[in-house]
């Protein structure tokens, strides 16, 4: 057991107030939270906070890192990933995944929200260290091969769901709008009614002019990867306001990285669902598209807003920190405070981990030391 206080804590939704100590148990539950001082307390320099929750990642592309240039856009990176996604020997693919968990470990993060096209991070899973959702995805675009692509992830989904863990869960999901046909996005619906559904969404403009108007460089992508698509027939609207007609409004939905999101869509998502979390990717947007969504926007519609670093194939590090930073480099005028409640309790909430996110009596939430946060911040784990 012991006593720590800082020059600041954040305990997932804002500051506490000055002076305030927490009591923590050797294994890290939080025992007590007061303002009266304690003697043999530990002070920190910096602030301490809830460890990170990483809401979007993708792990098992990890050996891919610095193969693809950066600011290609996103339809080119797209070309190029499965080419050479499997230009590594299985012991390659082994290492780079598990130095990339160890990095996040380092970095802070309990939590992550991983996507899986195969069952390679099932050992990584099994470590135990972090809580863990696996997001298998189902890509499918031909509507005559739908239950073929769906039968895929249900078999790699069951692998996952039969792995035991008291902090491990798993969901099959849509990849992104331009991969899934709307009989795919259907029967992923029909799964599992209350599931997470995850979806990469509106990371290029190209994906809203495919919807629109059935123009556009995702018709090059469709036939470089041998996709007829000529059963498409354009909505005349955003991919957004197109695909959500395919999906129940039973489920929590966490659209991942919404660089084109316009008003209209936060609005008409916002309108239609439940419980709806846009995660942002800003150090991979810029690493791909090289521009970031409008977050300003998002704020001002009241967008319950979470983190994410994407892969190393479009990151140089995976570090939710980092990716903070990045937002606020560009977004001075949103404060710390809203900050670490996005990388810390609103992914948690996201990712339906009750017991991680914000440091309150009976939580085991981790409890990270963050020092320089306007100059090169650094994060500790501490408990």
């Amino acid at each position: 057991m012991a006593f720590v206080t800082a020059d600041q804590i954040h305990n997932g939704h804002g500051w506490l107030p000055p002076g305030t100590v927490i009591e923590v148990d050797d294994d890290g539950t939080i025992l007590a939270i007061s303002q009266t001082p304690q003697p043999n307390a530990v002070h920190y320099n910096g602030l301490l906070a809830p460890g990170f929750v990483n809401v979007h990642c993708h792990l098992e592309l990890s050996h891919m890192k610095g193969l693809v240039p950066e600011h290609t856009g996103l339809i080119p990176f797209l070309k190029t990933i499965p080419k050479h996604r499997n230009d590594f020997t299985e012991e390659q693919k082994k290492a780079a995944r598990y130095e990339a968990y160890s990095e996040l470990v380092r970095n802070g993060v309990v939590a992550v929200g991983d996507i899986a096209n195969t069952a390679d991070t099932l050992d990584i899973r099994g470590l135990n260290q972090l809580h863990y959702y696996t997001f298998v995805e189902s890509i499918g675009f031909t509507e005559a091969f739908a239950q073929r692509a769906f039968d895929y992830a249900t078999a790699t989904y069951n692998t996952f769901a039969s792995q035991p863990g008291a902090h491990l869960k798993q969901a099959i999901i849509p990849h992104a709008p331009y991969s899934v046909s709307s009989a795919l996005f259907r029967l992923i619906d029909a799964h599992r009614g209350d599931a997470v559904v995850s979806i990469h969404n509106q990371e290029s403009e190209e994906e809203n002019k495919f919807y629109t108007h059935k123009e556009g460089h995702v018709r090059d992508l469709l036939s470089t990867l041998g996709v007829d698509d000529s059963f498409f027939r354009p909505s005349g609207r955003t991919s957004l306001q197109s695909y959500l007609e395919w999906l129940s409004a039973t489920h929590p939905f966490i659209f991942v990285h919404n660089t084109y999101t316009r008003r209209d869509d936060v609005q008409f998502a916002h309108s239609r669902l439940g419980e709806v979390y846009w995660c942002l990717c800003p150090n991979a947007n810029l690493y791909i598209e090289n521009t970031l969504p409008d977050i300003d926007m998002f704020v001002s519609e009241g967008a319950k807003i979470c983190i994410g670093t994407d892969s190393l194939a479009s990151n140089h590090q995976l570090s939710v920190l980092a990716e903070l930073s990045a937002i606020h480099s560009r977004y001075p005028h949103i404060g710390w405070e809203a900050l670490l409640g996005w990388g810390t309790s609103n992914g948690a909430r996201a990712l339906g981990f009750d017991d991680i996110g914000t440091i309150e009596v009976g939580k085991k939430p981790g409890i990270l030391q963050i020092t320089g946060l306007d100059q090169e911040p650094i994060v500790k784990r501490l408990y």
